[in-house]
């Protein structure tokens, strides 16, 4: 079963995300095993229909055009990967965004939160690493599903669902600092790398500037005054609205990556528009697609962009044989054994994978790129080159993936609903640090806001220092 972690010797007990305090209540348990089976108490609470219907509130941001050049990426003809030095990216939660609030106030829905946010918790039963959302309940009974402003929950995993995830650093290697392979190769070093490849990827994959497609309001989180030399990253926030039944709104803030040539070029906007709708289940009126906000040029499809990275656990020092056939050299296959490569990948990063589709899907995408990244050497985590770039159809690789809609969307209902019959106040949805368990816990109002004040007063006195520094 995905419980089992290997043999005994290699099991890690991890640490919950945040630890629980002795006045939280605990509101509920979900035993995610039992869910997924139906055999859960709670099944009854599970509606796994898809939204009634699909609403587009607001487009902001800009999108640029995909280079289809990366499409002939290949082990013969690979690109190297570039640091985007003057892109900012804003992974900002639900209440810290200005549009949210605006469509909030306005009465525009009953719950909202971030594609980010309700991907993880629709694809959750998938996850192995502990984790946290915090939500908040308002006299009026609006719902604000957040992350920490000081968790991991941005960092992406690697090889989370594996049998042999990576190790944490023991305590030899903390003691030997000058351990370099040790030291890369843990979970945090990995996420960081992860992350940034990620990051990187999704703007070098685009034309410049001059192909660049601008949505009726400028990108939310940017600030032309204090910008240094910088711009957004090419990101459309289209935020949308999801009718789940029983009075349940959902507004959520959705993101889109670049615009994409349909392929085989018969396709055009309105295409888009209907495959945007294939998940609320309820056909858009013919008129629809010409109030779409963008004029994108004929034959231009919505895309999102992802980017895996290869890590073989014989990387890691000490690291024990890998048994035959465990492990993939991409090199060796992704050129003509692309599909054996993803079915790697989606026996150890299941839960990234899910969620990507899962955000794709809430963001009418009707392509995801996903780019093969690897080291330039094992050794090297500073240094990568793009080794494919593969483009997928979110509906269809949801199907590929044995990712399941209406699952999606009941296991989101579930958590309304939890937290629908419960007084106002902020709530803590936390996974297990070892067990296939989620636990709703109701938390005092201040908690967590102490760690933020905190950690803006260790950036105060960074700040400070660093002036004294430039003083001297």
């Amino acid at each position: 079963g995905r419980g089992g972690r290997g043999p005994w010797r290699d099991r890690i007990d991890r640490q919950a995300s945040v630890s629980v305090r002795p006045d939280w209540r605990r509101v509920e348990e979900v035993d995610l095993g039992k869910l997924s089976k139906g055999t859960s108490p709670l099944s009854n609470l599970v509606d796994n229909s898809p939204p009634k219907s699909v609403e587009d509130l607001l487009w902001c941001g800009f999108l640029d055009q995909y280079n289809d050049q990366f499409d002939k990426v290949s082990t013969r003809t690979p690109a190297p990967l570039k640091r985007v030095e003057t892109k900012e990216f804003y992974p900002v939660t639900t209440t810290d965004d200005p549009v949210i609030e605006k469509l909030a106030i306005e009465g525009k829905g009953t719950v909202f939160a971030t594609d980010a946010i309700m991907a993880h918790l629709m694809t959750c039963p998938r996850s192995v690493y502990p984790w946290d959302i915090v939500v908040q309940k308002l006299p009026t009974g609006a719902l604000f599903f957040d992350k920490r402003d000081s968790s991991q929950f941005d960092y992406l995993t690697v090889h989370e669902t594996s049998n042999s995830p990576p190790a944490p650093l023991s305590e030899r290697d903390a003691a030997n600092e000058e351990n370099a392979d040790a030291l890369m190769n843990t979970p945090e070093r990995l996420a960081l790398e992860a992350t940034m490849i990620n990051q990187n990827f999704t703007q070098q994959i685009l034309r410049s500037a001059k192909y660049r497609s601008n949505f009726d309001l400028p990108n939310p989180f940017w600030d032309e005054e204090d910008n240094d030399g910088m711009e957004p990253a090419s990101v459309a926030y289209r935020y949308r609205k999801f009718s789940l039944g029983d009075g349940i709104e959902l507004v959520a803030r959705t993101e889109l990556h670049g615009l994409a040539k349909t392929k085989g070029g018969a396709g055009s906007t309105k295409q888009v528009g209907k495959l945007v709708t294939t998940m609320g289940g309820k056909k858009k009126k013919k008129n629809q697609p010409e109030e779409n906000p963008l004029e994108v040029p004929d034959g231009d499809q919505y895309m999102t962009a992802y980017a895996l990275n290869e890590y073989d656990p014989s990387y890691a020092s000490n690291a024990p044989p890998a048994r035959p056939g465990t492990s993939i050299n991409w090199r060796d296959k992704i050129d003509n054994q692309a599909g054996a490569v993803l079915a790697s990948e989606l026996k150890n990063n299941s839960f990234k994978l899910a969620k990507w589709t899962a955000q794709s899907l809430l963001a009418g995408a009707s392509q995801m790129k996903i780019g093969f990244v690897s080291r330039v050497s094992p050794k090297n985590a500073y240094e990568h080159t793009i080794l494919a770039t593969q483009t997928y159809r979110p509906m269809d690789f949801a199907t590929q993936i044995t990712l399941n809609q209406g699952t999606m969307w009941g296991i989101m209902r579930l958590f309304i609903k939890l937290l629908e019959k419960e007084p106002e106040g902020k709530y803590v949805i936390m996974r297990d640090p070892n067990r296939a368990i989620v636990r709703v816990y109701g938390v005092p109002p201040g908690t967590f806001e102490e760690e933020d004040e905190n950690d803006d007063e260790e950036e105060e006195e960074d700040e400070d220092e660093d002036g004294e520094e430039e003083k001297e």
